[in-house]
C-alpha cells in the first residue's frame, strides 16, 4: 500500500518537476521529562508506514534510481535499552521498500545534491520554523553554487495540497479495509457504552470503557479525544472534560471513534441514561435521525457537501417549526438563520488518516463533487441550551447528534459505521440490557473477516 502511494505521488511530482520533503515529526513534551505517545505526521505515514519519530522522506522523481530516500535514526543499543527498538538504517530499505536510507544526522549534508535537477519543492511550511529557515537558506546556497553550472535547482515552494493531499482524499481498497476495521471496533465500543450507561455512573467511566475497547482490540487508540457529554454538556460541541455524573432522565452524547493503523473513524450516538427517551428527547432525536438519513442518501458521485448540508438544515428547520421551537415559515427561518442557535455546525467533513482529513472542499472554482473512494462524515445535530429562555423548559438542555462514516462508491455509498445502532427502539433496548441485533460472536467474526 505504501509503495503504491509513493508511486502515485512520484508521477504527480514528475509532472510538477518537483521533489517532495515529508517529515515524520518528533516527540513532544507533555510535562517535565514526560512525553506524549508518538504518532507520525499523517502525510509521512501515508507514504512510508513507518512509525518512528525524527525521520524524513525525500521523493525525487528526476533521480535515476534512488527516487525514495529515507533519513532515520541509527541503531543505538544504549538509547534502545531506555526508549525502545529502532529499525535502523541497515534494515530500512528491505523493511520499508525505499530505495536508499541514511542516518538522520546526514540529512542537511546530503539534501542539496539530492534536490539538483528539480525545479520545485513540495513541503508544508509553517509547522517547524527552524526547519523552514534551514531549508530556505540551503536552497539559496544551492542556487548560488549552481548558477553557472547549467544544472536545474529549486526556485519554487509548493504546498502538498495540490499533489499529496489530492491523493489522500481518495482511498484505495487497502485504506478502506483499514477504515472498515476501525469501524467494527468503534461499533463494539459504542455498544459496550450503551450497555454500561446508567444513572449515577460518571462520564469518565464511559470514556475509559471506550478507550479500553479500542486498545483491547489492538488499535492505535482513539482517533481524537472522546466526547462523553451527559445532559446539557451535549450542547457543548467539543466537550472533553468527561467528569460529570450521569443523571436519570437525561441524554448522553458520545462522539468517539477508533483509530486503526492511524486510519480514523468518527462516530456519534446519543442515548438515554435511564434507558428510555422522554417524549421531548424522542422528538428531537427522531428529527435529527430523519435529517441524517435523508442527507446520507445524497452521498453519491457528483453530489457535494453543500447539498448534504442544505438537505439536513431544511429538514431540521421544518421539524423545529412543527415542534414550536421556531416560528416559521420555512423560507423566513432559512433566510434569517435563526436556527443557527440550535444547529451551528456543518453536516460533515472528509475522513481518513486525519479525523478532519486533508483535501479541499472546493475544486476548479466550485463546490467539490464526491468521487468513489472518498470518505465523509454525515452528522446533523440539534442543541437546545439549558439557559435558552425562548423555548419551554421541557426542551432545554437537550443535545442530540448522530454521526456516521460514509464511503462514496461508484453506485452510491456504503455506511462504514452501520453496525452501530441508532434506531430509537434498538438504542433503548440495548440501554435496557437487551442484546444488540448482531451477536458478539457474529460481530467478532465479521471484524476478523474484514
Amino acid at each position: 500500500m505504501f509503495r503504491e502511494h509513493r508511486r502515485r505521488l512520484l508521477e504527480l511530482l514528475r509532472s510538477q518537476e518537483a521533489a517532495c520533503i515529508v517529515p515524520s515529526g518528533g516527540l513532544k513534551t507533555r510535562n517535565a521529562d514526560c512525553e506524549y505517545r508518538f504518532r507520525p505526521i499523517s502525510d509521512f505515514y501515508y507514504l512510508t508506514g513507518f512509525r518512528e519519530p525524527d525521520s524524513i522522506l525525500v521523493l525525487l522523481p528526476e533521480a535515476a534510481e534512488q527516487k525514495a530516500v529515507l533519513f532515520l535514526r541509527e541503531r543505538d543499543a544504549k538509547a534502545e535499552s531506555w526508549t525502545g527498538r529502532r529499525l535502523g538504517v541497515e534494515r530500512a530499505c528491505k523493511e520499508l521498500g525505499v530505495d536508499a536510507a541514511h542516518a538522520i544526522g546526514e540529512f542537511w549534508d546530503r539534501l542539496p545534491e539530492l534536490l539538483v535537477g528539480h525545479q520545485r519543492i513540495v513541503h508544508r511550511m509553517g509547522n517547524d520554523p527552524d526547519r523552514d529557515r534551514l531549508l530556505t537558506e540551503m536552497v539559496s546556497e544551492l542556487q548560488q553554487a549552481h548558477r553557472k553550472s547549467g544544472k536545474l535547482t529549486p526556485t519554487e515552494w509548493l504546498d502538498p495540497e495540490a499533489s499529496l493531499h489530492e491523493l489522500r482524499l481518495v482511498k484505495d481498497e487497502a485504506e478502506v479495509a483499514e477504515m472498515r476495521r476501525a469501524s467494527w471496533i468503534s461499533a463494539e465500543a459504542h455498544i459496550a457504552a450503551m450497555q454500561a450507561v446508567e444513572p449515577g455512573r460518571n462520564e469518565s467511566e464511559i470514556d475509559a470503557l471506550l478507550d479500553y475497547t479500542f486498545r483491547r482490540n489492538g488499535s492505535t487508540g482513539a482517533a481524537y479525544n472522546n466526547i462523553v457529554a451527559g445532559g446539557e454538556n451535549a450542547c457543548i460541541l467539543h466537550y472533553i472534560e468527561n467528569d460529570k455524573a450521569l443523571v436519570d432522565g437525561e441524554l448522553l452524547l458520545i462522539d468517539s471513534g477508533c483509530e486503526w493503523n492511524f486510519y480514523a473513524t468518527d462516530v456519534t450516538r446519543t442515548i438515554p441514561v435511564s434507558g428510555r427517551f422522554s417524549p421531548e428527547q424522542k422528538a428531537i432525536y427522531e428529527l435529527v435521525l430523519r435529517a441524517q438519513k435523508e442527507a446520507i442518501e445524497l452521498v453519491r458521485p457528483g453530489n457535494t457537501f453543500v447539498q448534504i448540508h442544505d438537505c439536513a438544515v431544511e429538514i431540521l428547520v421544518l421539524g423545529l417549526i412543527e415542534l414550536g421551537l421556531l416560528a416559521g415559515p420555512l423560507e423566513k427561518e432559512l433566510q434569517s438563520e435563526d436556527y443557527y442557535r440550535f444547529y451551528m455546525h456543518k453536516t460533515g467533513h472528509w475522513l481518513g488518516l486525519d479525523v478532519h482529513e486533508c483535501g479541499s472542499y472546493y475544486h476548479a472554482g466550485t463546490d467539490r463533487k464526491f468521487e468513489p473512494g472518498m470518505v465523509a462524515t454525515v452528522e446533523p445535530g440539534l442543541y437546545i441550551a439549558a439557559d435558552d429562555s425562548t423555548v419551554e423548559a421541557r426542551w432545554r438542555g437537550i443535545g442530540v447528534r448522530i454521526e456516521d462514516d460514509i464511503l462514496v462508491t461508484a453506485g452510491g455509498h456504503e455506511i462504514l459505521s452501520a453496525a452501530i445502532p441508532k434506531e430509537v427502539d434498538e438504542v433503548e433496548a440495548i440501554c435496557q440490557g437487551k442484546p444488540p441485533g448482531m451477536k458478539a460472536g457474529e460481530r467478532k467474526a465479521a471484524n476478523e473477516a474484514t
